[in-house]
């Protein structure tokens, strides 16, 4: 999958939450096509590492900053990480994110505010931070990691699909506010994905129910949702902003 026509030879790329997961996965992608990538991550150091190891194998930079985008000063800490190594950011990924939840009644507060914290304001903090690097490039790319929870709900995690719905109306805006500066923001909706943030609820749920659901018949993988994320990352999406990608093999068809 070694493309010169997807542009990304010599990009700057930075991932969220990417030690593992999805957030691997893209690395991985991007590292593939020639980006060069900052890995974040809050507490798996090791797994990082490993994630960076393999990007160079590949040809290109990367290094892995820790820290917890719900921070402000962590996430700005993270950008700045990013220029002082390379001297530009091109491309964003905001994957960090976490998926608890509880019927609403028995929800603690504390739960409440920590998705909210993590998946909503750590993605406006992220973005924060490198829309002013991007306006001043004039061009940027920022792909947000949303869910089908955004956009029909969910019974038992209220608290994600709220945060996930609001990165979906976050990214809309960002798209009308950032594009007359080369600055496309896309989000990308999946459904199941097997990873190891959805292990357990998917032995609980049953992985042939699951994907008995899904029209095309099979539980998403992290790579699944990976290529269509660096696809909008790539100039073959250079005339794409403020999109909703559905990956989630049909279970949910959403305008």
């Amino acid at each position: 999958m070694n493309d010169d026509s997807f542009q990304l030879r010599g990009r700057v790329a930075l991932v969220t939450g990417g030690s593992r997961g999805i957030g691997r996965a893209v690395v991985e992608r991007l590292a593939e096509l020639g980006s060069n990538v900052v890995v974040n991550y809050q507490s798996k150091k090791e797994a990082a590492e490993e994630v960076v190891a393999s990007a160079k194998a590949k040809g290109v930079e990367a290094l892995a900053i820790q820290g917890n985008v719900a921070e402000l000063s962590d996430a700005t800490r993270i950008v700045q990480a990013a220029l002082d190594r390379f001297g530009r950011l091109d491309i964003l990924v905001c994957n960090a994110g976490i998926w608890e939840g509880a019927a609403v009644e028995e929800m603690s507060e504390e739960l409440w505010d920590r998705t909210i914290e993590i998946n909503l304001r750590g993605t406006w903090t992220i973005c924060r931070a490198a829309v002013r690097v991007m306006k001043q490039q004039h061009f940027g790319r920022i792909v947000i990691l949303s869910s089908t929870a955004g956009q029909r709900g969910e019974a038992g995690y209220s608290n994600y699909a709220a945060s996930k719905g609001g990165q979906i109306a976050f990214t809309k805006s960002l798209a009308a506010e950032l594009g007359e500066f080369g600055i496309n923001v896309n989000a990308v909706a999946p459904g199941w994905v097997d990873t190891d943030m959805t292990a357990t609820a998917l032995e609980a749920e049953g992985r042939e129910a699951a994907s008995s659901a899904i029209p095309v018949g099979r539980i998403a993988t992290a790579d699944d949702i990976a290529l269509p994320i660096v696809f909008l990352c790539s100039d073959w999406a250079r005339h794409i902003t403020g999109e909703i990608l559905n990956v989630n093999g049909g279970s949910v068809l959403c305008g």
